[in-house]
């Protein structure tokens, strides 16, 4: 019964959140009107989502969230850094092909984010066959680092939580 009425709990979850981050205030209407579409909006896309994708919670989610959210912080501040203290011609600004391991959608999309997110880098598109990223960093003296990087930090966390 519960599985039937929420067939997607963690995006009533997050519909939840973000629908009262919106309102920017907390009320008894607020919070019902939220519960309303964090269960009705999930029921009408189940159909859409015959497949859902297995995570795995815990210390992987965990550990993958707090390395991007440190990531964030400290890139905000190199790109800082790089656009007061360093002229235009000294950065080494590169296009980067990044191989994937990754096969199911929703991780190439949850990388693809996390490399827009952090401040610096960019993905730009996604090769037809899925197998690679094309991304765009701002400051990349060694190309081949910075996909090592990227492969490291974040592929291979998403790799232990989607399965």
């Amino acid at each position: 019964m519960i599985r039937r009425l929420f067939p997607h709990p963690v995006l009533s979850i997050a519909l939840v959140a973000v629908w009262l981050l919106l309102l920017n205030s907390v009320t008894l209407g607020g919070f019902v009107l939220a519960i309303i579409v964090g269960t009705v909006v999930p029921l009408l896309t189940a159909p859409f989502w015959p497949n859902r994708p297995q995570l795995r919670f815990g210390w992987p989610m965990i550990d993958y969230l707090a390395i991007v959210l440190w990531d964030v912080l400290i890139a905000n501040f190199g790109v800082a850094r790089l656009i007061l203290f360093r002229r235009s011609e000294d950065l080494h600004s590169a296009w980067l092909t990044v191989p994937l391991d990754l096969r199911t959608p929703e991780a190439i999309t949850m990388l693809a984010g996390t490399i827009s997110l952090t401040p610096g880098t960019l993905s730009s598109d996604l090769a037809g066959d899925g197998r690679s990223l094309l991304v765009h960093a701002l400051d990349a003296p060694d190309r081949e680092a910075e996909v090592r990087r990227i492969k490291h930090r974040y592929e291979r966390r998403l790799m232990r939580i989607f399965p």
